[in-house]
């Protein structure tokens, strides 16, 4: 993998606009959506960056490298990270659940899910370990609210990304001090899929102007939070849970009560 040469207008050169320079970076599922977004952060942030999926990307994000992996296939995963001269950056970004009802569906077809979110960033993290113990690198896990609130409709994947939190801050402890481990809990995101899970633009615009800060999540969002954790500018932070979901969602009795109401 080569460099890419900074852009003269967006990048100064100066170590600030580029705080992960010569750094290798793994983005899982970093191919679309949310990871396409973070793939993009930590290309601007300088550094080299390799996105691994079952499928190659309609859309590659400029200055980075694909390689297919089928991240629930454990000797697939290893021999990826086996053929890594190193690594700094670990991202478990790749994720996701269909709306699916608990009894919609057998527990096998819920099973996959948590496979997906749970088991398989424990498989990825396990084969990267070898690399970030010698790069005293980072691992962020991307996580999700659903992990932390009811999650009707992809209880699974709700369940899964609890999971996923308890997992890095253990994750944190054990392998400390050579590597820092942490979570960024992220909200609702505008994607491409949006749609299926808010419908169309009208749908997607009420259901923004329900997070206090008015608007859902972009994945330059999310991107940023992440080359902030993977930075020495979080040098001192491990077993950490960073939310970036918009100020979360007002509680629905808020809405309800009669008493207190603005005039």
């Amino acid at each position: 993998m080569e460099n890419q040469a900074p852009d003269p207008v967006e990048n100064s050169g100066h170590p600030r606009d580029r705080p992960l320079g010569g750094r290798l970076v793994v983005v899982t599922g970093g191919t679309r959506g949310v990871g396409a977004g973070i793939a993009k952060a930590f290309v601007e942030a300088g550094a080299e960056v390799v996105t691994c999926a079952r499928r190659p990307p309609e859309d590659p994000v400029e200055g980075t490298e694909f390689v297919p992996v089928d991240l629930r296939d454990p000797e697939a995963v290893r021999a990826f990270f086996g053929g890594l001269s190193r690594l700094d950056v670990l991202v478990n970004n790749a994720g996701g659940s269909p709306f699916r009802r608990l009894t919609d569906a057998d527990a096998e077809r819920h099973a996959r899910v948590v496979e997906l979110n749970l088991i398989a960033p424990l498989t990825v993290s396990l084969a990267a370990y070898e690399h970030l113990k010698r790069s005293r690198g980072a691992v962020v896990m991307i996580g999700s609210v659903s992990g932390d609130r009811p999650s009707p409709g992809t209880a699974a994947y709700g369940a899964a990304k609890a999971g996923l939190e308890s997992l890095a801050r253990s994750m944190a402890v054990e392998w400390a001090p050579e590597v820092r481990v942490n979570t960024l809990v992220v909200g609702m995101v505008r994607t491409e899929l949006s749609h299926l899970h808010y419908g169309g633009d009208d749908g997607i615009e009420a259901v923004g102007r329900t997070v206090p800060l008015g608007r859902l999540a972009d994945p330059a969002d999310v991107g940023a939070a992440a080359v902030f954790l993977a930075s020495d500018a979080a040098a001192y932070i491990s077993g950490a849970n960073l939310l970036v979901h918009g100020g979360g969602e007002r509680p629905a009795f808020l809405d309800a009560a009669t008493a207190n109401k603005e005039t």
